[in-house]
Formats: C-alpha cells, sequence, structure tokens
C-alpha cells in the first residue's frame, strides 16, 4: 500500500476483496425550510396520502423480482408504509395548519424515537423508517426516489446506510461489494450482502466522503476500504478473489484433516432459500427462521399455510438433514398478534418459546404443520426450541413436539442457565444448537444489535467461550449432537476452536461454508483441541484469537486473509 493511501476501517462481513469504483446512493430529498402551509389542506394531505400509496406500491412490485430474503424486507417497509398510525398522524398533523412534509418529518421522528428505545429489531428497523419517509417526500414533491441510480459498469456501493428497498434495487451484475457508514454486522444490509456472497464493510467512518468514480479495495476480511489502492493492494485482492473462488469449487462435506467428521449446514428462512441449496455443496439445513412466515402477518399463519412451506422446504433438500427452529418472536420480533405491549425489557421478557405461557396453540399449530410437512414429503426434520432456560422448558417442549409427531426434538442454547446446565438438559431432548449470537448478548448484558457495544459481544470473549465449552462437553459425556448457529460458526478459526471443544456441526450462510470448510480440511483434530485449550486459557477476547492464531497453519492464515 503507498503511502498517500487513505484507509477507512470498520465491521467486515464475509471474507471476501474487491477493488473498482465508487457508486454512491441518490441523497434523500430536502424538506424545505420555509415549506409553506397549504392553502388547500385537504388537498395536501390526500397527496401525502396519496404518496404513501404509491410508495407502498412501488416496494411490493420491487419484492416480486427480488430474491427472498431481500422480497421478505420489502414486503416489510411496504407495510410499513401503509400503516394507519403513520399515516393518520401526518394526517392530523396537516389538518392542524403543519407544512405537509414537515409534518411527516415530524411523525416519523417520533416513531423512530420509540423503535430505538425499544432496541433490537424495531431500533434496526429505523433505516426502512427513514427510507419510507424520504420516498414520500420525493413522489410528494414529484421527484426521482432516493437509492442506488443505475450502474453504467461494475462498482461498489457506497452510501451512509441501505434500506433493504436499496438493496432490493442492486443491479447484481454490476455490484462488486457495499460499504456503508452506519449500520451494523448484524443489520439488514450485512444479512442481504452475506447472503448474497457481495464483500461488505458496515460502520465504515468517513465513507460518506467517497465520491462516484473513487477507486477503492473493499477487504472484507479485514474490514478495511483503500482509497486510491496501489498495485499491491489491487494484487492482492486478485489473488484473495481467485483463491476464494477456488475453495467454492470443492463439494466434499466438512472433515479436519484426520478425517474427523463436522457437519456444514446452511441457515435459510425462507422455503425459496432451501430450493437455492439444491446444487449447494453444504449437508442440510442447521437452522430454518421459520418466523420469517409470521413477521409482517396480521393474523398467525394456518397449519395449511405453514405446512405448505415446511414441505416445500423439506423435499428441495432431498432427505438431507433441516433443522427448524419454532417461531422465535417476540422482543426485537413483535407479532402484531401475539406479542405483549408494555414489557419494560422485552429482551428479557416473553420471546421464544416463552410464548407458550399465553399462547400454546400458536406452537401447537406449529408443530403440527411441521410433522404434517415430514409426512408430505417424507422428510424427517430435526425441530428445536428457542430460549429455552430451564430443564422444565426443555422438557415441556420435548413432550410438545413428541405429541404433535416429531421424532428429533432438540433446543437452543442461548441463555448462560442452559449452557451451565446443558448435561440436565441434553437428558430430556436428543440435541441442542447453540445460538452464540443471543448467548453473547446475554452472558454480557449487551444488545447484540447496538453496533457501538460490538466489541463486548465479541465471540472470542473468554465467558462466552467457557460457556459454548461447558455445553460441548455435556454433549460428548452424553454422545448427543451439539451444533453451532451463531454468527460464530462462519469464522474459519473459531471453526477450529468449536470442532475442538466437541461440536459436531456448524450452521452459516452458505457463502462462508467454503472457507470454513478450507481450514478445517487443513487441521486435524489434535490440533483444533490445542487452539480450543489455548484460546480458553486467555484473559481476553484479543488474546484468545491471538494464541488461536499462532496455531493456525500459515497457508491457512494466507489463503484467508486471517491476520
Amino acid at each position: 500500500m503507498s503511502e498517500q493511501s487513505i484507509v477507512l476501517q470498520g465491521v467486515g462481513v464475509g471474507r471476501g476483496a474487491v477493488w473498482g469504483p465508487v457508486a454512491t446512493v441518490r441523497p434523500a430529498p430536502e424538506v424545505p425550510a420555509d415549506e409553506p402551509v397549504p392553502a388547500d389542506r385537504a388537498a395536501a394531505k390526500e397527496k401525502v396520502l396519496d404518496a404513501f400509496t404509491l410508495v407502498a406500491k412501488g416496494l411490493r412490485a420491487q419484492a416480486q423480482g427480488a430474491s427472498a430474503t431481500v422480497a421478505d424486507v420489502l414486503k416489510a417497509t411496504a407495510q410499513m408504509a401503509d400503516d394507519p398510525a403513520l399515516r393518520e398522524q401526518t394526517g392530523q398533523r396537516i389538518d392542524k395548519g403543519e407544512p405537509p412534509m414537515h409534518a411527516l418529518t415530524a411523525v416519523v421522528a417520533s416513531f423512530a424515537e420509540m423503535f430505538t428505545a425499544a432496541g433490537g429489531y424495531l431500533a434496526e428497523r429505523v433505516t426502512d423508517l427513514n427510507s419510507v419517509r424520504d420516498r414520500v417526500v420525493a413522489r410528494y414533491q414529484e421527484l426521482p426516489e432516493p437509492g442506488v441510480p443505475p450502474l453504467p459498469w461494475p462498482s461498489i456501493i457506497v452510501a451512509p446506510d441501505l434500506s433493504p428497498a436499496d438493496t432490493a434495487a442492486l443491479d447484481l451484475d454490476k455490484v462488486l461489494g457495499i460499504v456503508i457508514e452506519q449500520g451494523g454486522p448484524t443489520g439488514h444490509t450485512a444479512i442481504i450482502a452475506g447472503q448474497l456472497g457481495l464483500p461488505c464493510v458496515v460502520r465504515a467512518t468517513g465513507a460518506s466522503q467517497l465520491g462516484d468514480g473513487d477507486i477503492v479495495a473493499l477487504d472484507a476480511a479485514h474490514g478495511t476500504v483503500t482509497l486510491d489502492p496501489d498495485d499491491e493492494t489491487r494484487a492482492a485482492v486478485e489473488t484473495r478473489r481467485a483463491g476464494l473462488a477456488a475453495l467454492a469449487e470443492a463439494t466434499a462435506d466438512g472433515a479436519t484433516a484426520d478425517g474427523h467428521h463436522i457437519a456444514l449446514l446452511a441457515n435459510i428462512g425462507t422455503a425459496e432459500d432451501a430450493e437455492r441449496l439444491t446444487d449447494a455443496a453444504v449437508e442440510g439445513v442447521g437452522l430454518f427462521r421459520t418466523e420469517v412466515l409470521f413477521l409482517g402477518a396480521t393474523t398467525a399463519p394456518t397449519v395449511e399455510d405453514q405446512a405448505t412451506v415446511y414441505t416445500r422446504a423439506l423435499a428441495a433438500l432431498g432427505g438431507r438433514k433441516v433443522v427448524l427452529r419454532t417461531l422465535d418472536a417476540g422482543a426485537d420480533k413483535p407479532l402484531a398478534f401475539v406479542t405483549q405491549a408494555g414489557e419494560e425489557n422485552p429482551a428479557l421478557g416473553v420471546r421464544g418459546f416463552r410464548l407458550v405461557r399465553h399462547a400454546e396453540g400458536l406452537l401447537r399449530t406449529q408443530l403440527e404443520a411441521i410433522a404434517r410437512a415430514a409426512k408430505e414429503s417424507g422428510g424427517t426434520p430435526w425441530v428445536m426450541a428457542p430460549m429455552i432456560a430451564t430443564v422444565e422448558e426443555a422438557r415441556q417442549f420435548s413432550a410438545m413436539a413428541r405429541e404433535a409427531g416429531i421424532e428429533t426434538v432438540g433446543v437452543m442454547v442461548e441463555v448462560p442457565a442452559a449452557a451451565l446446565r446443558a448435561k440436565d438438559i441434553l437428558a430430556e431432548v436428543d440435541f441442542v444448537s447453540l445460538g452464540t449470537n443471543d448467548l453473547a448478548q446475554y452472558t454480557m448484558a449487551t444488545d447484540r444489535l447496538l453496533g457501538s457495544l460490538v466489541d463486548l459481544l465479541d465471540a472470542w470473549q473468554p465467558a462466552l467461550l467457557d460457556l459454548v465449552a461447558a455445553t460441548a462437553a455435556a454433549g460428548v459425556e452424553t454422545g448427543k449432537p451439539v451444533g453451532v448457529c451463531g454468527e460464530s460458526a462462519a469464522d474459519p478459526v473459531m471453526a477450529l476452536l468449536l470442532t475442538g471443544l466437541g461440536v459436531t456441526s456448524l450452521s452459516m450462510s452458505p457463502s462462508a461454508v467454503p472457507a470454513v470448510r478450507f481450514a478445517l480440511s487443513q487441521h486435524s483434530l489434535e490440533t483444533c483441541r490445542a487452539i480450543g485449550e489455548v484460546a480458553r486459557k486467555a484473559p481476553t477476547a484479543a488474546e484468545a484469537r491471538a494464541a488461536a492464531l499462532t496455531l493456525v497453519d500459515p497457508h491457512v492464515r494466507e489463503v484467508l486473509a486471517l491476520d
């Protein structure tokens, strides 16, 4: 890298690297400070409400041509544009004599404040809420909607943030990567970039200063964006791209160098996601987030509706392992028809399996649908419940699932209490799966969607490693499977550590599988165990990862840019 190069630091998503010209998104239209009060308030109100309707219609039209993951969030954003409270409060302000766009801005600001205070999933939706506002303002002013412009050539998209609608508008044949100044590693942009296999850097401070046509090198593995990269940096990018492309061609099952098998699985949210895995080199699905079917719905999906989706997914995988997580709603994923209002701290409230306390029928209906899908598809799904904290809860879920006809029953370990008593919980079920995202959140008392505290949520935090190790040890002792389906499974070095601890399967975004497969294939089980041992002796997260890296093969470190 030349001395003149400016390097922006952020948080990387994936391991890819790319270089090319910048393309910035169209800015949001400005609301005039001196916007006048309309002479005809009724006509102005009608024009604003029409703008809401047009925005919702446009978002749904985009959803029709988008991938399943993007389509789901586009539909949710369209529902936001249709939200009666948002429209009604804006109209009321106009009726009282406020300028239309000032009225809209004030209402959206109040909603954004509520979402931010609620935290979690709702806080992440503030970007979508602001996107609706900006689109309505543009429609009202009869201007082009803000977002990504048509790309004349392959480019790296740079923006303060991207809404799902912006992402859905991308011409993927011409998008090299994504850089955003805001957001976080679990936000919509990061998730969609991971699903699409696009190199991405979020929280890249200073990215908004980049301009159209600037040449940058994006390195997701190191979370860097280099302005005016020199020949050496460009060559390193091309070497990484070629190396990762070669790894993606491998199709062998996951295993260490000495033949110890580790199942490499995919995380999905829809039947369409499952169908896209038909030719993918994964051994099945380790996490089917079934709540995607529920989010945004005003009433619970019927047994028939759910069974149709689950049957499609099971049939698409053709007998491969499929682990379905029952409804994980509440807290950051509220449902209109079940989430309780007024919880002061919803992340610690009625969420996940705890919904059975006041909506048992919701879970029983889902279990019936899964059992029906198993019969119709000929598959044998594994089914697990989220947010299990006690042996009693594990026992209760196991009884309900088996009564419904589910053969293989498990639970998620996301609460420290469950990790500490994993052996007793495994006495009640057939397997457990570690959700390291939530486990980190509850271990470190830190909102996992709050980007400013991302260091506390590091998967290498010693306390978190201890809980993972305790759960894996319980699996080894009882002879039952212990999987990991949190983001840590996608880290090649962490994958080695987890294997060494006794974890039996790793589930991640399909685009992350090749690097993990390669890392495993180059290390023996003995080395994996040694990595786990040295990492757990370290007093800090940084020292734990550094200690693990000393035992990683130098060639693997070079190919995957792990240093």
